[in-house]
């Protein structure tokens, strides 16, 4: 590894080390162009790998006649975009974008359904290569992770950062989409860096330039920090990294808390968490658009339940329970209101998530139209602490009783051989 250490090229198409960028800009070995040249290159080694456009990429791998075309993969004309190919971001088109909207920067878009079944699939396909190169790896979503590559020069015949390259490679090669790649020593740096140069980026960030490049940054770079903190940020007068550079850290923690200790330390470029194989889930949720906007708590309620149905099955497939409840609205013209409770004991009981989410409903049903409802379980625990029982709720027993009873004729005969009364769709 010493030659390696000495050396700061890397060829991103074949993997070779170089001492330098070459004269003509070209791999001496394969004559690709593609080459990252940095002086910590080969002394870093924690990555975050993010597929390109996953979704997208995916249906153009798969349709090959829509290569040069803007693919946009969403719901309908009431849906948002849930991603975009790189073509039509060129008009302007970004996820989480009403469609209406999106349609209208790109008349000529190709609009997809989701195809979850397919994604993951092929996310699965992904992961199963991450994890040939390293054990650490931390799955974030579907199409991304970080991977930490420390001690496996040996084992590789070459540095992390070359391990990244043959990685993606070989994403491309086998399964045919596009991958992109940031390289740091730290998660926080790591996955800035993967933003910078893509689709197919290769972005590095070390040691010597973080500070620099930290500084000129917006806050909103930092993990945990949204539009709502931002704008407290900002009334406070932090707008960039820099801006956060001149506070001390007990001076952040007594004015925002626990956050408060990140905003100094990433500001700085400190970020000591490790990469964490078990890839712990957040929050379990379920949620749909509708094809009006629905204002009565009635109709709202006979949607609620089924969503309420699916957390609570991906909360046992999971083996999880949920310690909150959080209840995610959408009004007509696209303002998010969510509203949380938090339960006395961890759940995975459907009929606890409804009954929790009902009065938050309730109490937001006085006027307002609303185009999108989710539910969310959050704070998860272990699905052995589950619904225990309860003195001062002795129907908890029997609730669980009924859900198990209800799962067990499901696993043998079908998810339809039995649908609970709230399940039926309301006579009109």
């Amino acid at each position: 590894m010493t030659d390696i250490a000495l050396r700061r090229g890397l060829c991103r198409d074949c993997a070779a080390s170089l001492p330098s960028r070459p004269a003509n800009g070209r791999c001496p070995g394969c004559g690709s162009p593609r080459l990252t040249i940095h002086d910590e290159l080969h002394d870093l080694s924690i990555a975050h790998l993010d597929c390109d456009a996953f979704y997208a990429t995916v249906e153009k791998r798969d349709k090959p006649e829509l290569a040069d075309k803007p693919v946009i993969v969403g719901g309908g004309v009431r849906g948002v975009v849930t991603a975009a190919c790189y073509v039509a971001r060129l008009y302007g088109v970004r996820s989480a974008m009403p469609m209406f909207k999106a349609l209208a920067a790109c008349p000529g878009a190709v609009v997809i359904k989701p195809d979850m079944r397919k994604y993951v699939e092929v996310g699965r396909q992904v992961r199963a290569l991450m994890e040939s190169v390293t054990p650490l790896v931390e799955p974030i979503s579907i199409d991304e992770a970080f991977l930490d590559l420390s001690g496996t020069a040996l084992l590789h015949h070459g540095s992390p950062a070359q391990t990244c390259a043959r990685l993606v490679r070989r994403i491309e090669t086998e399964i045919g989409i596009t991958a992109s790649i940031g390289l740091s020593y730290n998660k926080f740096l790591a996955k800035l860096a993967s933003d910078l140069d893509k689709p197919r980026g290769f972005a590095v960030i070390g040691r010597a330039e973080a500070p620099g490049f930290l500084a000129v940054r917006p806050v909103g770079d930092i993990w945990g920090v949204g539009k709502v903190f931002q704008g407290t940020l900002a009334a406070d007068g932090i707008r960039t990294i820099a801006d956060l550079l001149r506070h001390e850290e007990t001076e952040l923690m007594r004015r925002y808390g626990i956050i408060g200790r990140r905003l100094y330390r990433f500001a700085r470029g400190l970020d000591d968490r490790g990469v964490d194989p078990r890839g712990e889930t957040k929050s379990i949720s379920s949620e749909t658009t509708f094809d009006r906007d629905i204002g009565d708590l009635e109709s709202l309620k006979a949607i609620l339940w089924p969503l309420c149905e699916k957390v609570a099955d991906r909360l046992k497939a999971k083996g999880l329970a949920g310690r909150s409840v959080t209840l995610k609205l959408k009004t007509a013209d696209f303002r998010i209101l969510t509203r949380s409770r938090r339960l006395g004991s961890p759940t995975q009981l459907s009929e606890t998530l409804y009954e929790t989410a009902l009065p938050m409903l309730a109490a937001e049903t006085t006027g307002p139209r609303y185009r999108l409802i989710g539910i969310g379980a959050g704070e998860l625990r272990p699905g052995a602490e589950a619904d225990p029982p309860d003195l001062l709720d002795p129907d908890t027993g029997r609730r669980k009783k009924i859900d198990q009873a209800i799962d067990a004729v499901r696993a043998k005969l079908g998810k339809g051989a039995i649908i609970r009364g709230r399940g039926f769709p309301a006579r009109r």
